[in-house]
């Protein structure tokens, strides 16, 4: 599959306007998290979407020749109020459940970061909001994709594994970003972090993040694929051994960017095949 991009990243607007943006720019595919993208709906509680709402932005985006690759759901999944952990784990579920209705095989979700001193609990309490979430998905035929990153609860490649390991759904994917992984005190191994990420998750592999990290000296940049330091021809190159077309969505890219990135990518997977 081609390189697709978050939706947000061309900006907040109708979903009509959004699906025309996209496809002109030329991206085939996006993950679109719908209330940080869509502006002419309300989706901050559940409830809200129907399978034919669902329809009718698939295929709208179809129309433009962009398919819906991932479904993002930012919520906070171990939150300690039981009332907003269940309004967001609901929001999580109705995504799930209209997820087909969209074209969207995936719907994906880092499991948020503490704000607090994290507590056995709280890995408890995300084990069996994961749980939830994996019974949902094994109803409707949907992949839930989890995703690793520094500064959460699941941060690490092992951590990851770990609750891949608790929760032993045949439905529950990985999406993976290396450089979400990665820190001040690791980017100099970086290789290292990649390899035992994709030894750790490589099989598990159902969508890819692109971003790029750079040290400044003083901490660690992130920036858009191609402008930074990581070593993306392992990260392409053991993507494609592992998970060949699987799709890759960008990040962290100003508009006037997105293009750039894209054959940043796009020639170094050409090397591949």
């Amino acid at each position: 599959m081609s390189v697709g991009v978050l939706a947000h990243l061309v900006g907040k607007m109708p979903y009509r306007d959004l699906a025309a943006k996209i496809g002109d720019f030329g991206f085939d595919h996006v993950q679109l998290a719908l209330w940080k993208a869509v502006d002419d709906h309300d989706f901050s509680k559940p409830g809200l979407l129907t399978p034919g709402f669902a329809k009718q932005i698939g295929e709208e985006f179809d129309k433009n020749g962009v398919s819906i690759s991932v479904l993002a759901c930012y919520l906070h999944l171990y939150e300690r109020d039981e009332v907003v952990r269940k309004e967001n784990l609901d929001r999580f579920k109705e995504l799930i459940r209209h997820a087909k209705f969209m074209g969207a095989p995936m719907v994906a979700a880092e499991v948020g970061k503490p704000n607090v001193p994290v507590e056995d609990k709280d890995w408890k309490t995300l084990v069996h909001s994961i749980q939830e979430l994996a019974e949902e998905a094994e109803k409707w035929g949907v992949y839930l994709g989890l995703e690793a990153a520094n500064g959460h609860l699941v941060g690490t490649a092992i951590e990851l594994k770990l609750l891949l390991d608790e929760v032993p759904s045949s439905n529950i994917g990985v999406v993976l970003d290396p450089g979400n992984l990665m820190d001040e005190k690791n980017f100099q191994n970086q290789d290292q972090v990649i390899e035992e990420a994709f030894e750790l998750l490589g099989s598990r592999i159902i969508a890819a993040h692109a971003k790029d990290r750079k040290w400044n000296g003083s901490q660690l940049d992130v920036l858009p694929a191609g402008q930074g330091t990581m070593n993306y021809m392992k990260y392409l190159e053991l993507l494609e051994k592992y998970k060949p077309y699987a799709p890759i969505i960008m990040e962290e890219c100003k508009q006037e960017e997105l293009l750039g990135s894209k054959t940043f990518i796009e020639n170094i997977q050409r090397k591949f095949r």
